[in-house]
């Protein structure tokens, strides 16, 4: 059974910084593409970025380019999303995704695993 869990949102003020962590268990996770995705209130889910498998490469949505750092620990089977210079506009709930193939992918239909998410807000 595979799962995803995340861990790390919460309340931060603007110019604050947060960081999220996902953990995977059931998937040869060296090998997955581990994303991470947010989806707003009244908006669609949205890329923020992934981190392939094998190699590590990385792609950012351009809206956290500079601001966000994704990263993975394949000894603890863990992602991370190293939020810093947060807006107001950042808040979302965040999702951690596993998708099975080494690729980096901006879709979310190319991932087939999802967490429940963790919320992130922040304020003016």
């Amino acid at each position: 059974q595979v799962q995803l869990v995340e861990s790390g949102g919460g309340l931060v003020q603007a110019g604050g910084s947060l960081r999220l962590s996902c953990v995977a268990s059931g998937i040869d996770f060296s090998i997955f593409k581990m994303g991470w995705f947010r989806q707003a209130p009244g908006k669609e889910r949205e890329f923020v970025a992934v981190i392939s498998g094998y190699y590590g490469r990385i792609v950012y949505a351009d809206s956290v380019k500079g601001r966000f750092t994704i990263s993975r620990e394949n000894a603890k089977n863990a992602v991370y999303l190293q939020m810093n210079s947060l807006k107001p506009e950042d808040t979302a709930v965040y999702f951690c995704a596993a998708g099975a193939t080494t690729a980096p992918a901006t879709q979310g239909e190319r991932y087939n695993h999802w967490g429940q998410g963790t919320q992130v807000t922040v304020s003016s």
